[in-house]
């Protein structure tokens, strides 16, 4: 493959598990609520705002996964700690787990 379809496919690959592979989980975990569960783990992109704080804001060279403060070891051991709560905050839980998932493969899994 050439490197530019590399690219594509790994942006591709990147924002369907940001946005559309979040539809699954809820189906197949929350099928009576799926829809409020796909809002919740939508909004767990808002984990994203502390790229604000970086200078640059966006180094494709650079992992997000251990360099910002809501992507941090520390912070993944709190979203680890929410699974074992009921309700919304396991759900929360979830979504900001499976964003440093895709976070994670999105850098370390593809060449760059």
């Amino acid at each position: 493959m050439a490197p530019s379809e590399i690219a594509l496919l790994k942006t591709c690959t990147h924002y369907f598990l940001h946005f559309v592979f979040p539809v699954f989980i809820a189906l197949v975990f929350y099928p009576k609520n799926w829809k409020k569960v796909y809002l919740i783990l939508l909004a767990t992109m808002l984990v994203d705002l502390d790229h604000l704080f970086a200078n640059p804001i966006f180094d494709p060279s650079r992992e997000s996964i251990g360099f910002h403060f809501l992507h941090s070891y520390y912070a993944i051991a709190v979203y680890f700690l929410m699974l074992f709560f009921r309700g919304n905050i396991r759900i929360i839980g979830i979504g900001l787990l499976f964003h440093m998932l895709t976070d994670y493969q999105d850098f370390n899994l593809w060449p760059h």
